[in-house]
């Protein structure tokens, strides 16, 4: 009989050996119970293990089957390692591994990349050019799959590309006048990372400095101070050009105008005047005598008229007449304004003329009338 056995001795048997008690399961019982109720727990454990095997299968096929993708990223489904489509954001579908598989890549974000190059400018100068590119997936398929390091090609492509356009440029341009030069490096960079297929967009490009080597910047300031008062001069030049060219233009047109009405008013004087004398001599052709006499009284009066005082006189006394300032007017010596005509003629004696007697002269345009 077993040691076990309900009514027997327990006490020892003949073999002297004392029974050894079971452990005490109940704890293990407890936790596994719930579990063999669920399953169908019994005597046969292949059901029980068969089951187990569909619900571990069940559960990697849900989660393998369904991706989530997020609003940075991008899926790249692959199917027997051939690309297939790009997941857009938000919860899919696709076949299990090893059908299909995804790849995601985040296309929003910003990378950046700053380097320092040294380039050979197009008058043989160095120059050490710093570059700053920000980038962003544009194309996963070609990101992953067009190259073999797209961002690396990117870092090759923008040194490539500042050496080409730097090369093309002189010293000059690239340390003070590097915005157009910056638009070129960046369309050349963005048509090589096209070419070479990495999905890469360019967003932004800078070059930020340019300085020469530490070897060579002490000359190179000398050369940019130069620069800087050659410019200096220049504006003064034009400043002073711009002062100087308006004002003698205006005093060579007023001296163009002056000319001009010069001419005109000589030209309208010299016409008067020649019309004048062929009236003149018609009238002296029709009246010579009053036309002669008219023309004496006149270049009398002429003359009289530009002098002060006139001074007449015979043997017995002397006479004076004064006459109006010009400067003054009449009013100026309070004397009334005498003419040619009013004067009284002088009587003058010439020698051998006391036979015939006296005659009376009128004054000439002297000053002084003697006998």
């Amino acid at each position: 009989m077993a040691w076990n056995t309900p009514g027997s001795d327990n006490s020892g048997g003949s073999n002297g050996r004392t029974p050894r008690r079971r452990p005490n399961g109940r704890g293990l019982d407890a936790l596994l119970d719930p579990l063999r109720g669920l399953f169908g727990g019994g005597a046969g454990g292949g059901g029980n293990i068969l089951r187990w095997v569909g619900i571990v299968v069940g559960l990697w096929l849900v989660f393998n089957c369904f991706v989530l993708v997020t609003e940075q990223e991008r899926g790249v489904v692959l199917r027997f390692g051939q690309f297939s489509r790009v997941l857009q954001p938000g919860p899919h579908f696709k076949a299990p591994w090893p059908i299909e598989r995804v790849t995601k890549v985040n296309a929003t974000q910003s990378n950046a990349y700053s380097d320092t190059v040294p380039v050979f400018t197009r008058d043989a100068n160095m120059v050490n050019v710093e570059i700053n590119v920000q980038y962003r997936i544009g194309d996963p398929q070609l990101y992953l799959f067009g190259s073999r390091d797209a961002d690396r090609v990117l870092k090759e492509a923008a040194q490539s590309a500042v050496r080409e356009q730097v090369g093309r440029s002189d010293l000059d341009t690239v340390l003070n006048a590097r915005s157009e030069l910056t638009v070129t490096v960046r369309q050349r960079l963005q048509a090589s990372l096209q070419d070479y297929r990495t999905g890469l967009v360019v967003t932004e490009l800078n070059l930020p400095n340019a300085r020469p080597p530490d070897e060579v910047k002490d000359a190179f300031d000398e050369v940019q101070r130069a620069a800087a008062d050659k410019t200096t001069a220049i504006n003064q030049a034009q400043a002073y050009a711009k002062q100087v060219v308006p004002e003698a233009r205006g005093e060579a047109s007023r001296v163009r105008t002056a000319a001009e009405g010069y001419k005109t008013s000589s030209v309208a004087r010299a016409e008067g005047d020649a019309n004048r004398f062929s009236l003149l001599v018609e009238q002296y052709k029709a009246a010579p005598d009053v036309t002669r006499k008219r023309l004496w009284l006149d270049t009398l009066q002429e003359v009289l008229s530009d002098n002060r005082k006139i001074i007449g006189g015979d043997s017995r006394q002397l006479i004076y007449v004064p006459m109006p300032d010009k400067r003054s007017g009449p009013a100026a010596t309070g004397a009334p304004l005498l003419t040619p005509d009013l004067l009284p003629p002088t009587i003058t004696t010439e020698p051998g003329d006391s036979g015939r007697g006296a005659r009376p002269t009128r004054p000439t345009g002297r000053d002084e009338v003697t006998r």
